[in-house]
């Protein structure tokens, strides 16, 4: 079985790439670093990231881990799409990733899918003050994807492009590993 995490920046399109790719490759499980609490998780990840190895290796992801085991041993799998943020920074995990992609989407886009997907409700007041704490805070950790994941990861997709050409070059990405 192959192991291929999916990163990107918040917002960037691994939730999106990897349902997409498991509903078109055959024997395909997903596990998505959002559906876990973690111990170690940092409150302040502004103050954290700038911590660099540090930073990724404070998160205990013991309870990913041992989902990734169980879904190994069953061997039912060809391939398991990891929705996973750090690609080979986290000790914890690196050992288990056969593959890293990370989709590069500009921060604009990035920033307006989050708007549009999180703050479908929010007044006006509500996005100037999300934008004002993006600027003053949040973006330091979207730049550190750039600078610390990107070049850690082992092949990088457009996230510019339409959503068909993403997934099928992360299609052929994954047919190499």
């Amino acid at each position: 079985m192959k192991i291929i995490a999916i990163g990107a920046v918040t917002a960037g399109g691994k939730t999106t790439v990897v349902n997409a790719l498991k509903a078109r490759l055959p024997r395909t499980a997903s596990l998505h670093f959002d559906d876990y609490t973690f111990d170690g998780e940092p409150d302040d990840l502004t103050q954290w990231v700038s911590k660099g190895e540090e930073f990724y290796n404070v998160w205990d992801l013991s309870p990913l881990k041992a989902d990734v085991e169980k879904i190994i041993n069953s061997e039912e799998y060809d391939y398991l799409l990891l929705d996973y943020p750090f690609a080979y920074q986290n000790k914890m995990m690196k050992d288990y990733l056969d593959c890293c992609i990370f989709i590069d989407t500009p921060l604009d886009i990035a920033m307006a899918r989050r708007v549009l997907r999180d703050m479908k409700d929010a007044s006006a007041d509500d996005i100037r003050n999300e934008m004002n704490t993006y600027l003053k805070f949040a973006r330091p950790c979207y730049i550190d994807m750039l600078t610390e994941i990107l070049p850690d990861s082992d092949y990088v997709i457009d996230g510019a492009k339409e959503l068909e050409t993403i997934i099928n070059e992360a299609i052929e990405i994954i047919l190499k590993c």
